[in-house]
């Protein structure tokens, strides 16, 4: 199964222009490293309710896996995870778990971090830090049970 991914940058400046993305396209590129194809790339504002419409519309563009950047933080307009787990059918703790294991042994900003991970109806949404490097380091950790679990949330049969 070829994964095919959505990616979501969460950030106010760049959506509205003021800021350039840079987190998207590190992550669109890391997800070419792996082999996956990126079907859809979005920016959208930290609001809720556009957060989910991106979700929504990436999953119907076909992506098995979507990964936001941005909006994990504590900062009073980072709400990434708030809209994730709105429209989630199951959490999947242990990826933010690692990701904040891992992120702490090169930065102890890290505890901060709100990363997670969702079922949202077949696809499997990451939210990843905002800070590119964070991004793609954090992408990284996980990597690894990203093809397994994608094609147990999907449906697809597995010999497990």
């Amino acid at each position: 199964m070829k994964i095919q991914v959505g990616i979501i940058t969460v950030s106010d400046r760049a959506s509205a222009g003021q800021y350039e993305d840079f987190g998207g396209p590190l992550v669109a590129e890391a997800a070419d490293g792996y082999g996956w194809l990126v079907v859809a790339e979005t920016v959208v504002p930290d609001d809720k309710e556009q957060i989910q419409r991106a979700i929504r519309e990436q999953i119907a563009k076909g992506a098995h896996l979507i990964l936001t950047t941005g909006g994990t933080g504590v900062a009073p307009r980072d709400m990434t995870p708030e809209a994730v787990k709105e429209i989630a059918d199951r959490e999947l703790p242990g990826f933010g778990e690692v990701m904040r294991m891992e992120s702490m042994k090169i930065t102890k900003n890290a505890i901060l971090s709100r990363n997670m991970a969702a079922a949202v109806g077949n696809s499997l949404v990451i939210c990843l830090p905002g800070k590119p490097k964070g991004a793609v380091e954090c992408l990284g950790f996980v990597v690894g049970a990203i093809p397994h679990c994608v094609e147990v949330v999907a449906g697809v049969p597995t010999s497990c």
